[in-house]
Protein backbone atom coordinates (compact mmCIF):
# COMPACT_ATOMS: atom_id res chain seq x y z
CA UNK A 1 0.00 0.00 0.00
CA UNK A 2 1.10 3.51 -0.66
CA UNK A 3 1.96 5.78 2.25
CA UNK A 4 -0.62 8.26 0.96
CA UNK A 5 -3.42 5.67 1.37
CA UNK A 6 -2.53 5.04 5.02
CA UNK A 7 -2.17 8.60 6.28
CA UNK A 8 -4.47 10.12 8.87
CA UNK A 9 -6.53 13.24 8.32
CA UNK A 10 -5.31 15.68 10.96
CA UNK A 11 -8.53 17.71 11.19
CA UNK A 12 -10.86 14.79 11.87
CA UNK A 13 -8.65 11.85 12.83
CA UNK A 14 -10.36 9.81 10.09
CA UNK A 15 -8.24 7.62 7.86
CA UNK A 16 -8.11 8.15 4.13
CA UNK A 17 -10.04 5.14 2.89
CA UNK A 18 -8.84 3.04 -0.01
CA UNK A 19 -10.27 4.23 -3.33
CA UNK A 20 -11.46 0.70 -4.14
CA UNK A 21 -13.39 0.52 -0.84
CA UNK A 22 -15.01 3.87 -1.58
CA UNK A 23 -16.00 2.69 -5.06
CA UNK A 24 -17.58 -0.47 -3.64
CA UNK A 25 -19.49 1.64 -1.10
CA UNK A 26 -20.71 4.01 -3.82
CA UNK A 27 -21.84 1.15 -6.05
CA UNK A 28 -23.71 -0.47 -3.21
CA UNK A 29 -25.50 2.81 -2.42
CA UNK A 30 -26.41 3.45 -6.05
CA UNK A 31 -27.88 0.05 -6.82
CA UNK A 32 -31.63 0.07 -7.39
CA UNK A 33 -34.06 -0.56 -4.58
CA UNK A 34 -32.03 0.97 -1.74
CA UNK A 35 -34.01 3.54 0.24
CA UNK A 36 -32.55 6.19 2.55
CA UNK A 37 -32.75 3.98 5.64
CA UNK A 38 -31.00 1.09 3.90
CA UNK A 39 -28.40 3.50 2.52
CA UNK A 40 -27.77 4.80 6.05
CA UNK A 41 -27.31 1.24 7.27
CA UNK A 42 -24.77 0.57 4.50
CA UNK A 43 -22.77 3.70 5.43
CA UNK A 44 -22.96 2.90 9.15
CA UNK A 45 -21.80 -0.67 8.51
CA UNK A 46 -18.92 0.60 6.36
CA UNK A 47 -17.75 2.91 9.14
CA UNK A 48 -18.33 0.59 12.11
CA UNK A 49 -16.55 -2.19 10.25
CA UNK A 50 -13.50 0.07 10.25
CA UNK A 51 -13.74 1.03 13.92
CA UNK A 52 -15.71 4.29 13.73
CA UNK A 53 -18.99 5.26 15.32
CA UNK A 54 -21.81 6.83 13.36
CA UNK A 55 -25.33 7.95 14.23
CA UNK A 56 -28.26 7.03 11.99
CA UNK A 57 -28.84 10.71 11.17
CA UNK A 58 -25.18 11.25 10.20
CA UNK A 59 -25.19 8.06 8.13
CA UNK A 60 -28.31 9.20 6.21
CA UNK A 61 -26.73 12.59 5.54
CA UNK A 62 -23.53 10.94 4.30
CA UNK A 63 -25.43 8.50 2.08
CA UNK A 64 -27.43 11.30 0.48
CA UNK A 65 -24.27 13.36 -0.11
CA UNK A 66 -22.55 10.40 -1.72
CA UNK A 67 -25.52 9.77 -4.00
CA UNK A 68 -25.94 13.45 -4.93
CA UNK A 69 -22.29 14.44 -5.30
CA UNK A 70 -21.50 11.58 -7.61
CA UNK A 71 -18.74 9.08 -7.78
CA UNK A 72 -15.55 10.98 -7.03
CA UNK A 73 -13.58 9.39 -4.20
CA UNK A 74 -12.88 12.83 -2.70
CA UNK A 75 -16.61 13.51 -2.26
CA UNK A 76 -17.22 10.12 -0.68
CA UNK A 77 -14.25 10.59 1.67
CA UNK A 78 -15.51 14.06 2.69
CA UNK A 79 -19.01 12.73 3.42
CA UNK A 80 -17.58 9.91 5.53
CA UNK A 81 -15.35 12.32 7.45
CA UNK A 82 -18.42 14.29 8.48
CA UNK A 83 -20.28 11.17 9.61
CA UNK A 84 -17.54 9.13 11.28
CA UNK A 85 -16.79 9.45 14.98
CA UNK A 86 -13.54 8.13 16.37
CA UNK A 87 -14.25 5.60 19.08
Amino acid sequence: MKEKDNRQDIAYGIEKFNTNDLTVLRNELLRSGVDSFQAAEIVANFLTGRGYGCSTHEARNAASKIEVCGSRAEHIQAALELAARVM
